[in-house]
């Protein structure tokens, strides 16, 4: 499995060509308490930035965009009862939507682990 990062704060986990895709423990703590998450539907396809749902939390609601092109494969039903899973545990459980991927080449664009850590320094 291999871990991307995006400058917007999302994540994407990618084993195969299937993507889970979440917003960074950065994120969450910049939202503050999330109240609602807008999960795609399943089947969905969306191209690369494209804005796939939306978190709203007690001090804005806020875009996710989708780190690569890919069609909705699964959402994190859990959220719908308890959204404050994202804040409780952003980069693993509080996970959005799982994507299949249809253009891998566009993960090279993306932030590996350490360079991520890097920009959120200079935030």
């Amino acid at each position: 499995m291999a871990r991307y990062f995006t400058e917007e704060h999302e994540w994407i986990d990618v084993v195969g060509d299937l993507g889970t895709v979440g917003i960074t423990d950065y994120a969450q703590g910049q939202l503050g308490d999330i109240t609602f998450v807008d999960l795609p539907e399943e089947g969905a396809s969306f191209a690369k930035g494209d804005s796939a749902c939306v978190v709203d939390s007690v001090k804005a609601a806020s875009d996710v965009y989708t780190p690569v092109s890919g069609t909705v494969s699964a959402v994190n039903g859990a959220l719908s009862d308890a959204p404050e899973l994202v804040n409780e545990d952003a980069e693993q459980g509080g996970w959005l939507f799982r994507l299949t991927l249809s253009d891998a080449a566009e993960l090279d664009g993306l932030m590996d682990e350490a360079a991520y850590k890097d920009f959120i320094k200079g935030l």
